[in-house]
């Protein structure tokens, strides 16, 4: 077998993954606050993109144009600046000084370019022309800059742990246990590790802690939840014996056991029925009341509305697509003041990467909206008549009816919303698993299933409905479901069991 060379030509189609198309395919996944931060780093980074604002006409000026001489305020009665060249040149010896230089000429104040020649007064432009007494930073006085800020749970805490104490040491460790008092209101870190890290004994910082907690408001500091509420009944002197039983045994309390806490508590069924009931007026979360974080709005990407012919009409949200342009004027004159080789290649990856956003952020507009309206048209009995009429519905379901790939539908339903009557509801929302109907009949949603349960158990009576039960009610409604998937739906939907709901109904019946 001998070796021999030569030369083919082979024609094949590969998709190569530039940096561009990789750009493109994250653009797809991000949420319009995070394309928002994207983009505002590209404004930052490239010098050919600006943001297109839509700019209104001019406002008319109400004030009157100066005059030819450029002033426009009158001249005060006797003032010729051509003919005092003399007596003001006599006041400046009698004062040892020169009116010309008590103020820079870039001070924006009258000056007087030539006393001797006649020549009119001008305004001096300037940092603080047209600044009144309160000085000038370069920007517009911001009225939301004066209002002041909500106060804090730790500010709030801060400021009572100054009055409470003056021992610097009591303050430094108490400065450490409100930093670790999380938005609930809990001590988030343990005792042993605040004094670890201060170096100090463990019961320096217990003492602390106690001061702490007796701080507004009541049950702040707390570690446990039985500790949270202790604090409480102690502010309103309840904590007796048989509400300290009660507190410690807050799984009896959450089982609605109540034959067990009248044999911890040693009441009857009165009492212990007051007692439950002072429980619940307390708060589990006293740190909540000072707020938390930034709460996050969730902004529709696409509007759903009712057309006049039945049919729905799809809209993008104007306000979560930022839109740039490429400044071509500006391209063209630095293109040509660029010099050296390193100043032309920068200029053009700058149009070539100002080219591609905009494409990109136009392509990612109509991607989102061609996906939007195919969910919508699977979807049209929800947006009708509710949950119940929601289909099951997959991701291949629409790539193949839109022509696209399950992953780019993927990507452009991740963190994207469509805001319709009723209600502003992720795209992730409306896929769900479909569940058998009985004797060959139209598969169910799951969700439309979970929304079935929730609605059977808010409706039931005396009559407390089973596990069991609700399969039975289901399977005559047409759905074919097995009782763990309806325990799993119930529990996902934070329902309590029957035995729990059958306490529950009992404990509001001695209330």
């Amino acid at each position: 077998m001998g070796l021999s060379q030569r030369l083919e030509i082979r024609q094949g189609q590969s998709l190569v993954m530039t940096p561009q198309l990789l750009q493109a395919i994250k653009l797809l996944q991000l949420s319009h606050l995070d394309l928002v931060a994207y983009v505002e780093a590209e404004l930052e980074r490239n010098p050919l993109l600006e943001r297109a604002e839509d700019e209104g006409p001019a406002p008319e000026r109400d004030t009157p144009e100066p005059d030819g001489d450029g002033f426009d305020a009158p001249e005060p009665e006797g003032w010729a600046p051509a003919e005092m060249g003399a007596d003001v040149r006599e006041i400046e010896r009698d004062l040892d000084t020169r009116f010309d230089n008590v103020f820079p000429t870039e001070g924006g104040v009258p000056e007087r370019r030539d006393a001797g020649g006649g020549e009119p007064l001008t305004m001096a432009p300037g940092p603080w022309t047209g600044v009144g007494p309160g000085g000038f930073d370069g920007e517009e006085p911001d009225f939301e800059a004066t209002l002041a800020a909500d106060l804090g749970l730790h500010d709030h805490l801060a400021l009572q742990l100054e009055i409470a104490t003056q021992d610097p040491l009591e303050r430094l460790v108490g400065r450490f246990l409100i930093d670790a008092v999380d938005e609930a209101g809990y001590l988030a870190e343990s005792v042993e590790g605040v004094a670890e890290r201060l170096s100090l004994a463990p019961n320096i910082v217990e003492r602390v802690l106690g001061l702490v907690q007796g701080f507004d408001p009541p049950g702040i500091g707390a570690r446990t939840l039985a500790e949270c509420l202790a604090i409480q009944l102690r502010e309103r002197d309840r904590f007796d014996p048989a509400m300290q039983a009660l507190v410690s045994r807050l799984d009896l309390v959450a089982r609605r056991d109540f034959a067990a806490l009248r044999r911890v508590c040693g009441v009857d069924e009165e009492d212990l029925a007051d007692m439950i009931a002072e429980l619940r007026r307390l708060d589990p979360k006293p740190g909540r009341a000072f707020g938390g974080g930034p709460v996050q709005v969730l902004v529709p990407d696409v509007f759903v509305r009712p057309a006049p012919d039945g049919s729905w009409l799809v809209d993008l949200n104007p306000d979560t697509l930022p839109r740039v342009l490429m400044n071509q004027t500006y391209y063209t004159r630095v293109s040509r003041a660029a010099r050296s080789e390193g100043e032309k290649a920068f200029v053009a990856e700058c149009l070539q990467t100002a080219n591609w956003l905009t494409r990109s952020l136009e392509q990612r507009a109509r991607t989102i909206l061609k996906v939007a309206a195919e969910i919508v048209r699977q979807q049209d009995g929800f947006f009708a008549h509710g949950v119940s009429h929601l289909r099951p519905l997959n991701l291949k379901t629409v790539a193949d009816a839109i022509g696209m790939h399950e992953s780019t539908v993927s990507r452009v339903t991740s963190n994207k919303s469509i805001g319709s009557a009723r209600g502003v509801l992720e795209m992730k929302y409306f896929f769900t698993a479909a569940i058998p109907g009985m004797a060959g009949a139209d598969a169910h949603s799951s969700e439309a299933v979970r929304w079935r349960i929730k609605q059977l158990i808010d409706g039931e009576g005396r009559d407390i409905l089973s596990d069991d039960a609700l399969v039975q009610r289901l399977k005559v409604e047409g759905i074919d479901i097995a009782r763990r998937t309806v325990a799993k739906y119930r529990e996902s939907l934070r329902i309590p069991s029957s035995i729990e709901r059958r306490r529950e109904k009992m404990a509001m019946a001695m209330a």
